[in-house]
């Protein structure tokens, strides 16, 4: 198969999304779009915010940032990735879902799980992960979340497909578990949005029974980049600011973040290295023969903007749907720029353990 083949889902998957075009948006609020821009985007300059204290007030207000984000970005995602709210390593001969599920899968067998083994989910989305490690693996998953939408989405499913899993609203830097009650503990293109890595890091840690593996992707800057590049830097807050993240760290500060928290790390790196196509295919085809690729092409969007802006504009999606398609645009045109310069990666994998002693 060529790239132009590639579906965003395959045809077994079941999966179910709102039936209509405005079903989709109908959690869209103008206020809470107004209310998180404010955090990301100049009003005077119309653009990105550069000044200094912009991350410092994402980092304070974190837990807000990224709720009012998937406050307005749930439906819009589902609708148009699936359940599994990330990345993968991809080749020609699969979907996109099977990538994402080989992704899920790797993560399981790296780590060993096995039948009722307990193990944390660290920011579980809406469950498509949690639901396909209780499929693959038999262990007995808890979610952590602290979008309530999310929380109730994921229940939904989960009830839907029977799965049988825990599902707890919270914060993932100060978790309502007792010290050591999982044996493992995974987290997917989630603790980005962590004010502190180290600090996530430690209370996962502090979760984990002595010998208990710990492994996951992390968001991260790669090593090309430059802090003093206005490029570079323009691509990190564009990356930001689309996907509800107060500050990206950089592949060194993931690293060094986990062995301050107490790890040891077993092994750390890139796994976009060795896929034959690259992860932000999906994002910026190129060609434009399929059904996804279509979506994401110039035409396509051009398409999708217009067709919101009558469907606003007549009131069948709320106001500000709009300006929420325009920031997730811009998020996916920033994720690919930055993985065709090679200044970021979706796919930092680690794996690593907490000592016996």
């Amino acid at each position: 198969p060529t790239v132009a083949d590639l579906r965003f889902m395959s045809s077994s998957t079941r999966e179910t999304v709102p039936s209509s075009v405005p079903g989709i948006f109908s959690k869209v609020e103008e206020a809470k779009v107004g209310s998180y821009e404010r955090y990301f985007v100049d009003a005077k300059e119309k653009k990105t915010r550069v000044d200094r204290n912009a991350e410092g007030e994402r980092r304070e207000a974190y837990e807000d940032v990224t709720n009012q984000y998937y406050d307005l970005a749930t439906q819009f995602y589902e609708y148009g990735w699936g359940q599994s709210f990330h990345f993968a390593p991809m080749h020609a001969d699969e979907t996109l879902r099977e990538s994402l599920r080989r992704h899920e899968h790797y993560l399981a067998l790296r780590m060993g799980l096995a039948k009722h083994d307990r193990v944390l989910d660290v920011g579980c989305g809406i469950g498509g992960p949690l639901r396909e490690m209780a499929h693959f693996a038999g262990s007995n998953i808890t979610g952590i979340n602290n979008n309530q939408g999310q929380v109730d989405r994921a229940q939904a499913i989960n009830k839907e497909h029977g799965v049988n899993a825990r599902l707890v609203k919270g914060d993932f830097m100060s978790m309502p578990f007792g010290e050591g009650e999982f044996d493992a503990a995974y987290a997917i293109d989630a603790t980005c949005h962590a004010p502190d890595l180290v600090g996530v890091y430690k209370e996962v840690y502090r979760v984990l029974k002595p010998g208990g593996y710990f492994a996951g992707y992390e968001w991260c800057m790669t090593d090309l980049f430059d802090r003093n590049n206005p490029e570079h830097a323009r691509i990190k807050r564009e990356i930001e600011f689309g996907n509800g993240i107060a500050d990206l760290k950089t592949t060194k500060q993931c690293k060094d973040a986990l062995r301050e928290a107490g790890y040891e790390v077993l092994e750390i790196g890139d796994r976009h290295d060795g896929s034959t196509i690259p992860w932000y295919e999906p994002m910026a085809p190129s060609s434009s023969l399929s059904l996804t690729a279509f979506r994401c092409s110039h035409l396509g969007r051009f398409l999708t903007r217009n067709m919101l802006w009558v469907l606003e504009s007549i009131r069948l999606v709320p106001s500000g749907t709009c300006r929420v398609q325009k920031f997730l645009e811009l998020a996916a045109d920033s994720l690919a720029e930055g993985g065709k310069t090679g200044t970021f990666t979706p796919l930092y994998f680690f794996l690593v353990r907490k000592p016996l002693q």
